[in-house]
């Protein structure tokens, strides 16, 4: 379903068209996915895309507002972005090991061994560069190890194996929760949430 737009399949999304006098222009979205060789491109893009998107939320929140949290329970926007950060180290430094394995540690021990640091970043300013520094990072590191290291096998934390790209897949669902919840924050303040806007042009 593509509500009040038209759907492309190669942009894998909807896309918000103006229509005038006969033509069509995109405002909102890709016209199409690139053409990849590799399916590690491919993936590359759904992450970088994700990325951007919890970036873009992030920027969106005023530095007073950080500390905000729903509840007591609830993570402030300042550690989601930290744990974002340090799990988006984490994916990259275990599925680039040549012998990663989800279970040689327990979770606290990865966070320990990739997210050291990523703590005492608290301000707007210093987490928005470490989202853009890791993920460059990563980038650089998966592309490094190549597509073929990421379709061998890896055990996961349940400890039933699957592929390094399966993984890959999960830390950007990951990604996209926790933007989620920057967005639904945004609402909670009174705010409209950055890709909202961008869709409406704003």
């Amino acid at each position: 379903m593509c509500e009040g737009g038209t759907f492309y399949p190669r942009a894998a999304r909807c896309i918000l068209i103006r229509r005038a006098e006969g033509s069509e222009e995109a405002i909102f979205g890709v016209e199409a996915m690139k053409e990849y060789s590799t399916l590690l491109e491919e993936a590359l893009e759904a992450w970088e895309y994700t990325r951007q998107g919890v970036v873009d939320e992030f920027s969106a929140l005023p530095e007073k507002d950080l500390g905000f949290q729903p509840t007591e329970k609830s993570r402030t926007a300042i550690e989601l972005v930290q744990h974002i950060v340090e799990v988006g180290t984490l994916m990259v430094g275990e599925l680039t090991r040549a012998d990663g394995d989800f279970q040689r540690k327990s979770y606290e021990g990865f966070l320990h061994e990739y997210g050291r640091g990523i703590s005492a970043k608290r301000t707007k300013a210093q987490l928005l560069d470490a989202l853009k520094k890791t993920h460059t990072e990563g980038q650089r590191r998966f592309r490094e190890v190549g597509e073929l290291h990421m379709l061998q096998a890896i055990r996961r934390f349940d400890g039933k194996t699957g592929t390094r790209f399966a993984w890959m897949n999960h830390g950007i669902s990951h990604e996209e929760y926790h933007r989620g919840q920057l967005a639904l924050y945004a609402r909670l303040l009174g705010r409209v949430p950055a890709l909202t806007r961008r869709i409406e042009g704003k």
